[in-house]
């Protein structure tokens, strides 16, 4: 029996990927990051500032596609 311990990988319907354990993602440009954290959110919508990792964005996309009023709450 072998000592690895699988990573999980957890996508959340309309927001993020979530990484558990060590990982290494690849972004558009090539560019490989290695997850430091527990567990990480990768965008996968796409509108993220802080690509590859979610920044949250993928709320205000599903805000502005019901037509709520951003102002609001």
């Amino acid at each position: 029996m072998s000592d690895f311990e699988h990573a999980s990988i957890v996508l959340c319907p309309a927001g993020p990927m979530l990484l558990r354990g060590e990982h290494e993602i690849q972004d558009a440009d090539g560019k490989t990051h290695r997850t430091v954290r527990p567990v990480s959110a990768v965008c996968m919508c796409g509108g993220s500032a802080i690509k590859p990792w979610c920044d949250g964005t993928h709320r205000l996309i599903a805000a502005k596609a019901r037509g709520d009023d951003e102002t609001d709450g």
